[in-house]
């Protein structure tokens, strides 16, 4: 909608002041369909275009004003709830099959992800989102909150991008799990059990409260549900039992680097 919405204010201030859309695309250096994809709001108006359309329709900076709400959205809208409960929780169980964890991951295995994202994201939203992924993990640091990751040992075997990128992605794993108060399991990826229906996680707050977060393509769900968190919970229970240790699953992960 922001994009929409200032695309279509530079159409107003265009039309208003009389410049025509060929000569703004010709001022900016944009093709003419360029712009017409950017008024439309079917491609994310540029700072550039905004400046030049500013100075030609002597908009005195109110087109301009309007570039901090083009800025992109560090994480997908449907998760921003679930973002300020992260921060918050004081224990945090999760539960992943095909990924690692948000949390775990290298700024390359980030990147990898996003970059395969569909439909594509822009270069901008890219890096926002690798950046604000990266900051998040700043949380790992707070040693008065308890991490505890199970992870699907296909994700451990899927390398996103590179070899190397990966066995730099599993060292981390083993560095990271080496802090007393963040716990790594392997999930062995054999047999039928709970944890094939999807990733999941459990929050609990200071205020003894357990919430469940689910996600999946375009849609975040957190529950509060005292049925729905318990049922997640003995969930969780039942995949846990059939985790490695957490040493098993540290010196798991080290064969799997020392043969890439």
């Amino acid at each position: 909608m922001s994009w929409k919405y200032c695309g279509n204010q530079i159409k107003l201030w265009r039309i208003r002041a009389g410049v025509s859309r060929e000569d703004l695309a010709a001022q900016a250096g944009y093709s003419y369909e360029s712009v017409r994809s950017m008024e439309a709001g079917r491609r994310k108006p540029s700072f550039h275009l905004l400046q030049v359309a500013d100075d030609m329709c002597d908009a005195k900076e109110i087109l301009l004003a309007g570039a901090q709400f083009l800025k992109p959205e560090k994480y997908p809208h449907f998760a921003e709830e679930y973002m300020r409960y992260e921060a918050e929780a004081i224990v945090l169980h999760w539960f992943e099959t095909l990924l690692i964890p948000g949390l775990l991951q290298t700024e390359d295995s980030a990147r990898a992800l996003l970059n395969a994202n569909w439909p594509p994201l822009d270069d901008d939203t890219i890096e926002e989102r690798v950046a604000a992924r990266l900051a998040r993990q700043e949380l790992l640091k707070t040693q008065t909150k308890s991490f505890n990751f199970l992870i699907g040992e296909a994700a451990l075997r899927n390398p996103l991008s590179t070899e190397a990128a990966h066995k730099g992605q599993l060292l981390h794993l083993l560095a990271v799990g080496e802090a007393r108060h963040i716990v790594i399991q392997v999930v062995p990826g054999a047999g039928a059990h709970p944890g094939l229906n999807g990733p999941f996680i459990l929050l609990d707050s200071a205020e003894h409260q357990r919430l469940a977060y689910e996600e999946g393509h375009a849609m975040g769900l957190l529950h509060s549900d005292p049925e729905k968190v318990a049922l997640m919970s003995q969930r969780h229970a039942m995949i846990l039992q059939r985790a490695l240790n957490p040493e098993a699953s540290a010196a798991f992960i080290a064969k799997l680097a020392e043969e890439l």
